[in-house]
């Protein structure tokens, strides 16, 4: 479960962090080149709202990935059979 949330935060923030060190980098011979001053200029409604949208299109696109079996079916754990590995399945 930590994972998952690690993930959502890391997502959310990634368009954030690209910024800055876009910025850090283009103004990197400047002499007041600090990232709490690029992070008073930056655009942060625009770069959560796009953290945002980022998190939950990758929510939904692993959402709609999962191959979980119909109701009343009961997962069967992969198995060595006869020295052979037999994947799980739904039955």
């Amino acid at each position: 479960m930590i994972r998952l949330v690690i993930e959502n935060i890391i997502l959310f923030l990634l368009p954030t962090l690209a910024y800055v060190i876009f910025v850090m980098l283009r103004r990197s011979q400047e002499r007041d080149n600090t990232v709490a001053r690029t992070l008073d200029s930056a655009p942060l409604p625009l770069l959560f709202s796009v953290g945002f949208i980022l998190m939950i299109a990758v929510l939904g696109y692993f959402g709609s990935q999962s191959f979980g079996g119909k109701p009343g079916q009961t997962y069967l754990p992969p198995e060595i059979v006869d020295g052979k590995l037999k994947p799980g399945r739904f039955e």
